[in-house]
């Protein structure tokens, strides 16, 4: 059986729990209620507190701070937590809050990769395999799902979506939902074109791949607000599991779609 390692330095507080083979880096300060998952890596200088979970096989660069209050001022200390799932890199320096009353707690999926000093507020909702890249922040109540890119230095406002398989463009300003399946970019953002590249790397087929585009260019080129749109989407594209996807995703949008 591996052993965990910790450094002397480090400071675990009572309580909390690590399993087999976790690594803790000198000067590391662990909370209480912390739980922390087996083959998890927490490099030096990290700051680990609140009501914690992280899986299994992280790794955690120098600096982070996770589990931190939320920068809400409506928050007065109510019991909240945080959930990251399993083989997730966080890079130096990101700090991820605690969640609010609003949701209970912020969550993290598995599988993905956020890079250096971004930002991940509270209630943030992320799922599995996206990229978040250097200095990329997220306010409160977001949602992002599943394989989406967002660029460096992009900024997200409360309580935006990001659909999955969407790409972001570095320094965007995102004040709206961005689409599933698009290339969004600009201050604000807007939608670009239709992610090819990503996905032919998701293996979705050519005839589905057709179909959104089609649907792409109904939704974002023809002029037709949003609700004609859809109708026009749903009369005249084949469904799919992507398409309709597309279609309910924008239908229940409460701050807008980028366009």
């Amino acid at each position: 059986m591996i052993n965990t390692s910790i450094s002397s330095t480090a400071k675990i507080a009572a309580g909390a729990r690590l399993a087999q083979d976790v690594e803790i880096g000198h000067y590391v300060i662990i909370g209480p209620e912390v739980k922390i998952g087996a083959g998890t890596k927490i490099g030096d200088h990290c700051v680990i507190d609140g009501d914690s979970t992280i899986g299994e096989n992280c790794q955690i660069f120098t600096g982070a701070v996770i589990g931190s209050v939320p920068q809400d001022s409506k928050y007065k200390g109510e019991k909240t937590g945080l959930t990251i799932g399993d083989n997730n890199i966080i890079r130096e320096y990101v700090t991820i809050n605690l969640g609010t009353t609003a949701s209970g707690k912020t969550e993290i999926g598995n599988n993905n990769l956020i890079m250096a000093y971004a930002h991940i507020a509270h209630d943030c909702l992320i799922g599995n395999n996206t990229i978040i890249a250097n200095v990329g922040t997220l306010a409160g109540h977001i949602v992002i799902e599943d394989k989406v890119i967002l660029g460096g230095l992009a900024a997200v406002h409360q309580f935006v979506r990001i659909g999955t398989l969407a790409i972001v463009g570095g320094c965007s300003k995102v004040i709206q939902d961005i689409p599933p399946y698009s290339m969004c970019d600009g201050h604000p953002a807007r939608v670009r074109s239709l992610n090819k590249v990503g996905l032919e790397r998701a293996g979705i087929s050519k005839d589905t791949k057709s179909n959104l585009k089609t649907a792409f260019t109904i939704l974002f080129n023809s002029g037709l607000t949003i609700p004609h749109a859809l109708k026009k989407v749903e009369q005249e594209v084949p469904a799919s599991p992507e398409v309709t996807h597309l279609v309910n995703f924008i239908k229940h949008s409460q701050r807008g779609v980028c366009r």
